[in-house]
């Protein structure tokens, strides 16, 4: 049986507004730094030890709180979660917090404040209940999940492994489903070198970058199929209008279901780099998520979180999802993790980005109830 916790929409809505509106994109480390003094101040207002890890990589520091447990120092479960976003400062003039036809819009209101703040506010409300977890409880909220964790990695995996289990609370799936896996994601910075000259006096005498890039972007969206694709999402090339362009940079992404998939799509990648026509091209691999694929222990998990799902008369499918997420470091190193239990909605990383609001008080419940049925 479930206990009824006071979790409602309009109180969850309220402690989640000055999340949303401390804008916190992950370049802009004081900026994150500022969201993670705000959460730093609920978590501990909730009654959890809190500690701030300095950031590295000129990104933001991280905020890791661990709440009252008879055993404390036992292997438990590590919420994770990240406040950084890619919407840069500014964007709330675009896109304010507002509540519309059961919605709340908001720059990373879904992707993942709000998912971050019902775990908070489950948590709270079974210690307002007095009611405890059989296993003690730590929550990790880091800084550079959307440009890959480059800077966190090793501490989400070096936390995650003293806990039993991962419970993510990304955005949960359409269906009310959750993840129980992801594919694997690799980033390319690319860098293509030309010949200067006048544009308009010499123009032959060139090579431009900026065209070659051109041609490379082409061919690498030409690469994708089935089992991996590839994007390239950042250009920037030349300085002059009046010059050939010497320098062209770029950043290219690829996914792929399984790792044999990706090892192939990061050969292909490399084997782009090369000189033509004057104009050197460089590809270099960069941050690289493993393809965390489910295995029983993360099955038994969501085993347990369709039980209590189906205990509040929820339904709770599963699936693999594509888009990285810190889960794909967990569940890859056979850590029982459990992803996407945070709120629902649409548009994340677009000005339509909102949370449905029903969803954020029976996500809760959901989360409460695992929170209690996890020993």
């Amino acid at each position: 049986m479930i206990p009824e916790l006071d979790l409602d929409a309009a109180g969850m809505l309220a402690a989640l507004r000055p999340w949303v509106e401390c804008e916190s994109p992950t370049d802009d480390a004081g900026a994150v730094n500022r969201m993670m003094r705000l959460a730093a101040r609920d978590l501990t207002l909730a009654g959890a030890a809190v500690e701030t890890i300095p950031g590295r990589m000129g990104l933001g520091d991280c905020v890791r709180a661990r709440f009252p447990h008879p055993r404390r120092d036992a292997p438990g479960i590590l919420v994770l979660g990240h406040l950084d976003t890619v919407h840069p400062v500014g964007t709330l003039a675009a896109l304010p917090w507002r509540v519309e036809g059961g919605r709340a819009y908001g720059p990373g209101i879904l992707d993942m404040k709000g998912g971050n703040l019902l775990a908070l506010c489950a948590i709270r409300a079974l210690a307002s209940a007095g009611i405890g977890t059989p296993l003690p409880v730590t929550v990790l909220f880091t800084s550079d999940e959307e440009v890959g964790s480059p800077s966190t990695r090793d501490l989400i995996e070096a936390e995650a492994a003293r806990h039993r289990y991962v419970l993510v609370p990304e955005p949960g799936l359409p269906d009310n489903g959750v993840v129980t896996g992801r594919y694997a994601i690799a980033r390319f910075e690319l860098e293509a070198t030309g010949r200067p000259s006048h544009a308009g006096v010499t123009p032959t005498e060139g090579r431009s970058a900026i065209r070659a890039m051109a041609r490379k972007i082409l061919a690498i969206d030409a690469m994708s199929d089935a089992d991996c694709t590839f994007s390239v999402g950042i250009v920037s090339g030349g300085r002059w209008v009046n010059c050939v362009p010497t320098h062209c940079c770029g950043q290219a992404l690829s996914m792929a279901k399984r790792q044999d998939d990706l090892d192939r799509g990061v050969a292909r990648m490399l084997a782009l780099s090369g000189e033509t026509d004057g104009v050197a091209f460089r590809v270099r691999r960069g941050v690289t998520r493993p393809v965390w694929e489910p295995d029983a222990g993360t099955l038994g998990l969501y085993a347990r979180a369709r039980d209590v799902a189906q205990g509040l008369g929820q339904a709770l499918p599963h699936a693999s999802a594509g888009g990285g997420s810190d889960g794909n470091f967990t569940g890859a190193l056979g850590i029982p993790t459990l992803d996407g239990l945070g709120a629902l909605g649409h548009g994340y990383h677009t000005p339509e980005e909102h949370v449905l609001v029903a969803s954020l008080p029976a996500r809760a419940r959901l989360f409460a109830g695992l929170l209690t049925a996890l020993a």
